[in-house]
């Protein structure tokens, strides 16, 4: 059964960089594309950005263009969100999602409905 697992959430000053990482197992991750979304309280799960594993094409959320980035270790089979200048709006669950459509533009990953597996999220809080 597939499935995924975040690591890295934390406590971070404001300006601070934090990373965080998703382990996907029990499927070809590989032929996928993973996407980060999170979801503040008392707030609707947003995107934040998402990559195809094989080309490492990405695309990003607006909120976090040039401050984010994500990446994907074939290696450690590891998909990670790099963070930086964070501020304390980015305070939220962090999940990891893979969807094995792959086919379509990257404009289209912003879509949670498009994800078939879903993390338990890690947190991530910024103090200000």
């Amino acid at each position: 059964q597939a499935r995924l697992a975040e690591s890295g959430g934390g406590l971070v000053q404001a300006g601070a960089s934090l990373s965080v990482s998703c382990k996907p197992s029990g499927r070809t991750f590989s032929t996928y594309a993973l996407g980060w979304f999170r979801q503040a309280p008392g707030k609707e799960r947003e995107f934040v950005a998402a990559i195809k594993w094989i080309s490492g094409d990405t695309v990003y959320a607006d909120s976090v263009l040039g401050r984010f980035s994500i990446s994907r270790d074939n290696a450690k089979n590891t998909v990670y969100l790099q963070m930086n200048s964070l501020k304390p709006e980015d305070t939220a669950v962090y999940y990891c999602a893979s969807t094995p459509t792959l086919n379509i533009g990257m404009s289209s990953y912003t879509k949670p409905t498009l994800y078939d597996y879903w993390g338990r999220g890690t947190q991530v809080t910024v103090s200000s």
